[in-house]
């Protein structure tokens, strides 16, 4: 039996102003959608967030443009149309298979409002219900604590973005008026507003009922600051008495466009994970990677996952390549930074040698580096100019490793070493440490940082003469020391180490 589509209205952001069917139904769902800008953010999730039970599926449709330019065939129409497309076979994914699907949306879902483009595509081939929302409108005369209409006063809803001389008309010609989407046509609103005779009764209203609510006179209002979630209301006459998104066929035969990202999961969790890369890895067909890597993504029953050994990178990448050049849209995921021994690399190098692919776009989505975690636990120390160096001689011969080590060395840069040793190469790390003092103090500060970012996490100061190799392994990343770093306890009781960013003079 196929699921239902619920749109749900949200109110305009307070989420006590949700109404109680609309807490049900988010409550039981088995999927809950929303939209968001590139960044990530998204204004209904977070209304809708005291209400979700943790454990429910996600699906962030993440407009791929907003106001920006764009280089898609079919201009911003063309992008738009296909996103709406492809945003709504994601959904009828989830309906086809039985699961319920709240698309959330901010005030009521049928007045200017992004549900209604997915009720136009799955309406009459599934079950649809819409719940109605507290409209922007009545929480912004709520904020200003007058009536908008009253008696015979006529309203009229008016975009912002219409031509200055026809909102000019309309305005002249209504009583009441609620003049919604002026974020960016403001200048234009205050003119029209002014040259109707309705500056003076017009009243501007900012993020209506939340908790960063502003109220002021519709001409006081400086047009380069105006946010999204804003309005301008004109009471009616009686009522203001008184007072002073090139489509191609998938294998499913939804419409899409196939692509790889080559997506960065940071070193571990939610909670390092960018907002880019969590809406990629949400739109994604496919995901693709090394398998303890892929088990860090969150499990969503309309994706596949192929799940593979990591010394498979080259097969890894072109597998990905051809899931999408038959329209699947793939996301290829590493640990950390994919552009930083990991798997961007192996994909562009597919994509570039292999005629097959070469119209398959490959996108690489960047992601907090171990390198960076680790040095974020330990203090500051890499502060200045510093080397990341991999210890692992499975791509390349050990002499480069030691060449390269060397030259780090004598240059007197800080050091990140990654794959420092695992089960069955442990000398490698041992004659890197002997390379390392013939330049460096046995008291050059070292960082050892085990499963940083987990609940394994462990970070461990000590020194280069010190440092005892038997406690590293394949998930430790190692922060040796230049001659100016050093140990401090500044703001903490745990030992720190700094790399001061001015180098002494000779």
């Amino acid at each position: 039996m196929a699921g239902t589509l619920y749109g749900v209205g949200l109110g305009p952001g307070d989420p006590e102003l949700v109404t109680v069917k609309a807490v049900r139904l988010i409550a039981a769902a088995d999927v809950v959608a929303y939209h968001s800008a590139r960044h990530g953010r998204s204004v209904a999730r977070l209304i809708a967030e005291p209400y979700l039970r943790g454990d429910q599926i996600e699906e962030q449709l993440v407009y791929p443009v907003t106001t920006e330019s764009i280089d898609h065939p079919g201009g911003y129409e063309g992008a738009i149309e296909e996103f709406y497309e492809q945003a709504a076979a994601r959904l009828m994914a989830h309906l086809e298979a039985g699961r319920d699907v709240v698309l959330l949306a901010e005030g009521d879902p049928l007045f200017y409002s992004s549900y209604m483009h997915m009720h136009k595509r799955i309406d009459g081939r599934y079950a649809t219900q819409i719940v109605p929302g507290v409209t922007s409108v009545s929480a912004a005369c709520a904020a200003l604590g007058m009536p908008l209409t009253e008696g015979n006063d006529v309203l009229t809803v008016l975009p912002g973005t219409m031509a200055q001389a026809q909102l000019t008309e309309r305005l002249m010609t209504t009583d009441a008026a609620a003049i919604m989407k002026i974020s960016r046509s403001y200048a234009g609103v205050q003119q029209a507003l002014k040259e109707a005779g309705r500056l003076e009764q017009a009243y501007y209203v900012e993020r209506a009922s939340g908790d960063k609510q502003v109220t002021r006179p519709a001409g006081a209002v400086d047009p380069s600051g105006v946010p999204y979630m804003s309005i301008v209301i004109v009471p009616g006459r009686a009522a203001a008495q008184g007072r002073p998104t090139a489509p191609g066929a998938t294998t499913d035969g939804v419409i899409g466009v196939g692509r790889v990202d080559v997506v960065g999961l940071g070193p571990a969790g939610r909670d390092w994970l960018t907002p880019q890369a969590m809406a990629v890895l949400s739109a994604a067909d496919d995901i693709v990677g090394y398998a303890p890597y892929v088990e860090r993504v969150p499990v969503n029953p309309r994706q596949q996952r192929h799940a593979s050994d990591n010394r498979v990178e080259a097969e890894r990448a072109e597998f990905a390549l051809d899931l999408a050049r038959r329209g699947r849209r793939v996301a290829v995921v590493s640990s950390g930074d994919p552009g930083v021994f990991a798997m961007a690399t192996a994909v562009l190098e597919a994509a570039a040698d292999n005629e097959r692919f070469a119209h398959v776009p490959v996108a690489v989505v960047p992601g907090l580096t171990a390198a960076q975690a680790v040095a974020s636990q330990s203090g500051a120390p890499l502060g200045h100019d510093y080397v990341v160096l991999s210890l692992s001689d499975r791509l390349k011969p050990w002499d480069v490793i030691a060449r390269r080590l060397e030259a780090a060395a004598s240059g007197d840069f800080a050091i990140a070493i990654y794959n420092p040793a695992s089960n069955t190469r442990r000398q490698q790390l041992v004659d890197a440490r002997e390379l390392l003092l013939k330049y460096h103090d046995a008291a050059t500060p070292v960082v050892i940082g085990r499963a940083v970012g987990t609940d394994d996490q462990r970070v461990t100061v000590t020194t280069l003469g010190e440092l005892d190799t038997n406690q590293v392994d394949m998930r430790c990343l190692l922060i040796v020391g230049s001659s100016q770093s050093r140990i401090v306890n500044a703001g903490s009781d745990q030992a720190r180490v700094i790399t001061p960013r001015r180098y002494p003079t000779e």
